[in-house]
Formats: C-alpha cells, sequence, structure tokens
C-alpha cells in the first residue's frame, strides 16, 4: 500500500536519492532515529545532519548492549550474543529510508527507523524488525504478500514519572472514572488530549481508524489503518511511544501495560491480518464458495497458528504481567482455539469479502512488541500454508473458556520454557533467536520472583 502524506514518504514515492536531497534541504541541523530494543520499546538518538547523511549508506555503531540488557537498563546474566563476556561492541544500525517521518511535535523534525546487522552484514541475533523482515521474505518467496492492521487499548492515568516515584506506585489517578464504554462525555472532557492523537498521529504518518473509550477508568482504544506488515509493525511502535510523548503535554501518562489493576479488563493488542497476492491486488484468505469464506489458504493458515501457539506464546505475551490478562472471563483467550465472530477465542475469524477476510489474533496484550507479534503471527500461519495443515478443530461456538482443550501456559516460565525446548519455534525462527529470545524471557521471570510485592506485605506481613 502507498504510504501517503508530506510527513511520511515511502521509497515507493521517492527514491533513496529524492529522500537524502530532501534532509540535505532540511533547515533542521539534525535528524532523529530509533530502533526497537527486544521488549518493543524504541531507542534511539539525534544525529548531526551531516553524521546522518554519512551514515546512509554503511549504517552507523550503536552498542549492542540495546539487545543484551532489560527494560530498565539491567544487563542479562545468560546471554551468549552480548554480555560481558563480548565487551558490549558496537552493532552497526542500518537507516530504512522508506521510513523517513517528520515529528509534528519537534517542529517537523526528520525521523527513520532502523535495524541492525553485524559488520558482516549479518543479521543481529536480538533485532525484533530484523526477524520480522526475515519472515516477510519467507513469505514473499512463496508468493505471498501480508497485510496487517493493529489495535490497542490503553488505560490513561493524571500522573508522571516523578509522581508516581513518590507515591511508590500507590494511589494511582486514573484520567476518569468508571467504567464508560464509548462514552462521548469523557472524550469531551479530554478533547485536547483526543485531539492530539488523532491529528498529530496522522500528520506522522500513523493514521487512526478509530478511537474511543473502553471499559474502564480512563481506558481507550485506538485502531491504526492497516498496511504492508512492516509498515504495521512500524506504525504500532511509533504508536505507543508518540501517545506516551503526546500525553505528557497534557499531564497524562499512558500506561500499556497488559493488566495494571486485578479487578478491571486488561488491555489487548489485537492483530489483524491476511494474506494476498504478491501484487496485493487479491485477499488470498477469501473463498465465496465456501460456507464461511474461508480459502483452503486460510485454513491452513490457521491451523499454523493453532499447531504453534503454546510454543511460541512469549511472543504474544512477553511479560510476567500478561499472564494476569490471559483469565478466562476477562475477554481473553486462554486456550488454542478459533471460531466465527467470537471474541472469546484466540483467533477470531472475520468474515469481511473479498476485501475484509481476515483473521484477529486475540491473544497479544498491549505490552507486547509488534515486530515480534506480527512475525510469530505470520510464521506460524506461513507454516500451515506450506505444510498443508487441515484445519481439524472446528469453530468454536459459545464460550472457549468452557471448550475442555488443554489451557495455554498459565507463567512466563511455563510459556519461555516450553519455547526454549520448542523445536517448531526454532524451525520458525532460528535456534539463536529463540535461544536468546528466551533466555530474555526467563531473565524476566526471575527479576519477578526475587521481589517482594505488596500482595505479600498485605497477607504476611502483621499475621503470619
Amino acid at each position: 500500500m502507498a504510504r501517503k502524506g508530506p510527513a511520511h514518504m515511502a521509497t515507493s514515492t521517492a527514491t533513496a536519492q529524492e529522500t537524502i536531497e530532501a534532509i540535505k534541504r532540511s533547515p533542521a541541523q539534525k535528524v532523529k532515529v530509533a530502533i526497537c530494543d527486544i521488549d518493543g520499546v524504541l531507542r534511539g538518538k539525534y544525529l548531526h545532519k551531516d553524521k546522518f547523511l554519512g551514515a546512509v549508506s554503511g549504517g552507523f555503531g550503536f552498542c549492542n548492549v540495546v539487545f543484551g540488557w532489560d527494560m530498565h537498563d539491567a544487563c542479562y546474566d545468560a546471554c551468549a550474543y552480548t554480555g560481558w563476556h563480548t565487551g558490549y561492541p558496537d552493532a552497526v544500525a542500518r537507516v530504512d529510508l522508506g521510513t523517513r517521518r517528520a515529528i509534528p511535535w519537534e517542529q517537523d523534525l526528520p525521523f527513520f527507523l532502523g535495524d541492525f546487522s553485524s559488520a558482516e552484514g549479518k543479521d543481529v541475533v536480538g533485532c525484533p524488525r530484523s526477524l520480522l523482515k526475515r519472515v516477510l521474505a519467507r513469505a514473499g518467496s512463496a508468493g505471498f504478500a501480508a497485510k496487517i492492521g493493529m489495535e490497542f487499548e490503553w488505560f490513561n492515568f493524571s500522573e508522571t514519572p516523578k509522581s508516581l516515584e513518590a507515591k511508590r506506585f500507590t494511589a494511582i489517578e486514573p484520567l476518569s472514572p468508571g467504567m464508560f464504554g464509548y462514552s462521548l462525555i469523557r472524550v469531551g472532557q479530554n478533547r485536547e488530549f483526543f485531539t492530539a492523537i488523532m491529528d498529530e498521529m496522522l500528520a506522522f504518518g500513523v493514521p487512526i481508524e478509530g478511537l474511543h473509550t473502553e471499559t474502564g477508568p480512563g481506558v481507550f482504544e485506538a485502531a491504526i489503518l492497516y498496511s504492508d506488515a512492516l509498515e504495521a509493525a512500524d506504525r504500532a511502535a511509533l504508536f505507543k511511544t508518540s501517545v506516551k510523548e503526546i500525553g505528557a503535554r497534557f499531564g497524562i501518562m499512558p500506561s500499556f501495560m497488559a493488566k495494571w489493576n486485578a479487578k478491571l479488563p486488561g488491555c489487548s493488542g489485537h492483530v489483524h491480518q491476511s494474506l494476498w497476492d504478491a501484487a496485493g491486488t487479491r485477499n488470498l484468505f477469501h473463498d465465496p464458495a465456501d460456507a464461511l469464506g474461508m480459502s483452503a489458504t486460510y485454513k491452513s493458515y490457521v491451523a499454523g497458528l493453532l499447531r504453534a501457539l503454546p510454543e511460541i506464546l512469549p511472543m504474544f505475551a512477553p511479560t510476567v504481567n500478561s499472564y494476569k490478562r490471559l483469565v478466562d472471563g476477562y475477554w481473553a483467550p486462554t486456550k488454542p482455539t478459533w471460531g466465527v465472530d467470537n471474541r472469546t477465542v484466540a483467533f477470531r475469524h472475520i468474515m469481511g469479502g473479498a476485501k475484509a477476510t481476515r483473521m484477529e489474533s486475540r491473544v497479544p496484550g498491549s505490552d507486547v512488541n509488534p515486530y515480534l507479534a506480527v512475525a510469530a503471527t505470520i510464521a506460524a500461519g506461513l507454516h500451515g500454508v506450506e505444510r498443508k495443515l487441515a484445519l481439524d478443530a472446528p469453530p468454536i461456538v459459545g464460550s472457549a473458556y468452557a471448550s475442555p482443550i488443554e489451557r495455554l501456559p498459565r507463567t512466563l516460565l511455563e510459556a519461555a520454557t516450553r519455547m526454549r525446548e520448542s523445536a517448531l519455534a526454532k524451525e520458525l525462527f532460528g535456534a539463536d533467536f529463540v535461544e536468546h529470545y528466551t533466555a530474555s524471557r526467563l531473565w524476566e521471570w526471575r527479576q519477578f520472583q526475587d521481589a517482594v510485592t505488596d500482595w505479600e506485605l498485605q497477607r504476611y506481613f502483621e499475621i503470619i
């Protein structure tokens, strides 16, 4: 799909040389660049315009610790790719000129995304964007183009980083009270924030199809306009960071935790997906002759998703907190199931005709790394297509929570251990990536295991 708007000029509408010339003419003397780390957090820097132009062809050095530490910059202790044993050298960050944007809230400062390779030109093991590009290259070799649309739910709070630290993350104040989904009143009470998200994200090349309040105090939901898979993941990663930057102007702190309060619904990061022909003109999921409008390719794709899900779950549920969302009766799936327009299943088939027939993966939460979620869903679906797997499981009618199908892993420890031992995961993503990623997830679990929680204090402090 062509990318539109003066703030976001794709290589489909501007050559690399035209993009370079535009940067040369820009009055700005700096350029902002960013990459995505293993947790889905954008890490970046400002580069002087001359430095950026010099890095366009050969890349620029970026310490590979960004794939060797966690979201709080604590270095992993069991990471083969990088660590104290390697001295944390630079990897080569390569700019993707097709991601050119201008940041509306930074005086239209030029902005680019990039990804990593080694000095020898090999993809860096821990780079999520590079992994997605490899999966998409496999799809392209098979004659497929993937289209993706992501949507996020997230809570908003009348807080700042300093206020939360001062209160030790207690008595957190939501932006608005009560359960009031699709509320025009709540929109009106926060109109400037809503307007800034809609208008500034569009100007930033992240078009929002819909934005509304969800059920919960201060919770919103946004659907990002679908596009080709890499662009969709770029948009999703940029959306999460940009909403936080926009919110800070209004004294609002957005949170993309999967489940911040046990008594409230969790927050999703659903992935809508379909396979098209190489030209992007025909939806290969749609078959008007089938009772459910599903092609044979689509059915095998779903079979692949069902087969792989229990073994690659950490790519959809990457944190300890993710598994607090995946509980029965809270609008999130707990079993590898599929159904027709059924919001209790893992994979929801949407009968949208020739243009919009698609699968919605309801497993990911809003804490997901978009590149890994998109890579996982496409790789698993392609596995089913390549193997011509039969969709033997009937669609779930009614509540999938009542299904006798075995439950998905209940904790990050269980899920990461299963993925680490999975031959299928290694086939889909490579043994080096699986080893690196699961090591990072097991590290995350150990940090949780060593922590003394509020629950423990409340339960044991006085009485035990």
